[in-house]
Formats: C-alpha cells, sequence, structure tokens
C-alpha cells in the first residue's frame, strides 16, 4: 500500500515529469465573474458534477447558467467549493454562495429557487429576494481537490490545502485569509491548480490563478502575493477580467501599489521571482495585522528581487525613437553639428568687423 501510495506521488504528484514543462502565463480561459457554489466535501464529488443525477443543486445550477449566459452582462464561470469557511469563521452550508469579483455572499440556494437566483442576481445584478445579501473581506484561496475528475489535482490538492491552513494558523491570520477546495478549473496538467481572490488598496477585487504550485510555495503565496500584492510570475496562470492572448502580454500588466502586510507569526521566507500586479489583499483584519503591501524588501530585510514596473529602469523611451534608424540619427546628429558650426563662425565674423 505504500509503495502504490509513493508510486502515485512520483507519477500523479509534486514530482511528476511534467511540472514546469510550459510556461503558464495566459493559460486561463477568459471571464469576468466567478460564482462558487457551497456544496459537500471534494472527496464526495463525481467526476462530472453538471451531469451528477443525485447531485441536483449542482446540476441544476450549472444548467441555469448555461441557459442564460447570452442574457448575462458579464462571461461567468461556477466551481463548486466544499470545506468553504466565511469571514466569521464558520463553516459554510450546502447551497451557500460565493461571487467574485462582487465579493458577496448569500446563503441558502435550493434546487426550488435556483432559476430565480440567476435570473435576479447574476442576470438582472439585483438583490435576491429570497436570500441577505453578505459582505465578504480577506482573501479567498481555492485549491482544486477534485479527485474523481483527475488524480493529479486529487493528490496535490490535499497536501496543498493542509500547508496553507499551517501557514495560515502559524501567522494568525485564521479571519483574514481562508481557503477551500474546489472543484475542476481546467487545466489539470497544471495541478496544484490555486485561485487566490481579494481586495488591493484601490477596492478592486481581483482574482489570480496559479498551476504547479507545490507546498513550497505557499508561504510566498502567502507574504508575497496576498502580503505585497506580489505576481510569482513562474507559477502564474492569469486573472480574472485579463484578456491577454499571449504569456509576454499576460505578464507585462501594469502592477498596482499595495499596503504591506506585518507577519504576527511564523518563519521568515525567501522571496520568490515576483512582479508587483493587483492581487488578492486582506482587509477588515480584526487583529489589527494589515495585509496588502507594497514594499520592496525581502522577509528576511535583505532587498528581494520583486519588480516594480514603475522603477526609473522600466520607464519606456519615447516611442517616436524606435522609429528612427540608426542612419537617420547619424544625420541629424551631422546636420545639427554643421548648423552648430556655421552659427560660430558668423559669431567670429561678426566680431572682426566691430
Amino acid at each position: 500500500m505504500a509503495v502504490a501510495a509513493a508510486d502515485d506521488s512520483v507519477k500523479y504528484g509534486f514530482e511528476r515529469p511534467e511540472m514546469y514543462s510550459i510556461s503558464l502565463a495566459g493559460t486561463v480561459d477568459p471571464f469576468d465573474r466567478h460564482v462558487f457554489l457551497c456544496y459537500k466535501n471534494y472527496e464526495s464529488w463525481p467526476s462530472h458534477l453538471e451531469k451528477s443525477e443525485i447531485d441536483l443543486l449542482p446540476k441544476l445550477l450549472f444548467s441555469a447558467l448555461k441557459s442564460r449566459k447570452d442574457d448575462m452582462k458579464v462571461k461567468t464561470r461556477l466551481t463548486v467549493c466544499g470545506g468553504c469557511k466565511s469571514c466569521d469563521g464558520n463553516e459554510c452550508s450546502d447551497g451557500d454562495i460565493f461571487i467574485f469579483p462582487e465579493l458577496i455572499k448569500y446563503r441558502g440556494l435550493k434546487d426550488s429557487n435556483v432559476d430565480a437566483f440567476v435570473d435576479e442576481v447574476l442576470v438582472k445584478g439585483q438583490p435576491w429576494a429570497s436570500g441577505v445579501q453578505e459582505e465578504l473581506t480577506g482573501a479567498f484561496v481555492f485549491v482544486c481537490a477534485h479527485a474523481s475528475r483527475d488524480k493529479r489535482c486529487g493528490i496535490c490538492g490535499p497536501v496543498l490545502i493542509e500547508r496553507f491552513e499551517e501557514e495560515i494558523q502559524s501567522r494568525g491570520l485564521e479571519n483574514q485569509v481562508f481557503v477551500s477546495a474546489c472543484s475542476h478549473i481546467g487545466g489539470h496538467k497544471y495541478a496544484g491548480n490555486v485561485i487566490i481572490f481579494g481586495t488591493n488598496s484601490d477596492g478592486k477585487v481581483t482574482g489570480d490563478w496559479y498551476g504547479y504550485v507545490t507546498p513550497n510555495d505557499v508561504p510566498d503565496l502567502l507574504d508575497v502575493h496576498i502580503g505585497k500584492g506580489g505576481i510569482i510570475e513562474r507559477i502564474w496562470r492569469g486573472q480574472m477580467g485579463l484578456y491577454v492572448g499571449d504569456a509576454e502580454k499576460a505578464t507585462e500588466q501594469k502592477p498596482r501599489k499595495e499596503k504591506n502586510l506585518e507577519k504576527s507569526k511564523g518563519k521568515p521566507q525567501e522571496s520568490a521571482s515576483v512582479k508587483e500586479d493587483a492581487s488578492g489583499c486582506c482587509q477588515g483584519a480584526a487583529n489589527g495585522v494589515s495585509c496588502c503591501g507594497g514594499g520592496s524588501l525581502g522577509m528576511n530585510g535583505e532587498a528581494s528581487n520583486v519588480k516594480l514596473k514603475d522603477s526609473p529602469d522600466d520607464v519606456p523611451s519615447p516611442a517616436w525613437i524606435g522609429k528612427w534608424k540608426q542612419s537617420d540619427i547619424l544625420m541629424a546628429a551631422a546636420v545639427a553639428g554643421a548648423v552648430a558650426a556655421v552659427g560660430l563662425a558668423y559669431s567670429f565674423y561678426r566680431r572682426a568687423r566691430m
């Protein structure tokens, strides 16, 4: 049994050969809004929740979203989550709904009111008549652990969730950062897959996707991404609302300045290669810990390799400079030199006649 588990870990886990085999930026299909339905536990999910005859609630919600997609003003994704925790620290119940970037929650969706919910909230953008709208605060981490859909996420997901919970607890961030398992989000070959939602210092809600995430990446995702608003480029897949066609453009989005997160506890971690961007940050801290940061120092007090795109080295030259050929530049310099020489000669000539 132990040998089989070890073999599975090598074949499907963090040591599998396909890890880091491709560049991840740009591997997220464009979308603008993400809806999460809390439903049971990830260990009980069938491979395709949208087709399950036993699990009617997710099936009905998937069907309603599909039938009304053309009526919605924004492209909306639906994912199932399990073991979710709300801002009050309590676990969610089946039928609870999280909506990003609106950062709102509704409780108690049932089979009988799915159509009304989709029509009122997701199509018309109105409060749900049958539920009370609650505001969400903090950072929300979703880890794909859909084992029945793909063994890679089934092996990697639970390990990552456990590591997140350990690191969150060691930093005293239980009331600010919430981690949950989620169903298939696309790209099982990139497992571990992680999505992080939060609010930046400008009040904009962002949702960043990461792939090839290992337990060793968890401290940086907490300290650098959630804490400082940085993007860890080597494992970054994309972002909610980001319509970019290729990896190069996806990693060149303009950064936003964040506040700094002061860790209350936890071991200092080395910063990964990151780029500052609009990313998830905590708000509504109950214990005075401030989330979101834009510092340029590593966790050990040394300068980290966080690249700020608005630094002097990254200020672009005027566009017209790039359009001049070298010969044009030399010709312009020669003309300027000749004009200067003529001016100097004329100056001497005038002085000689005075």
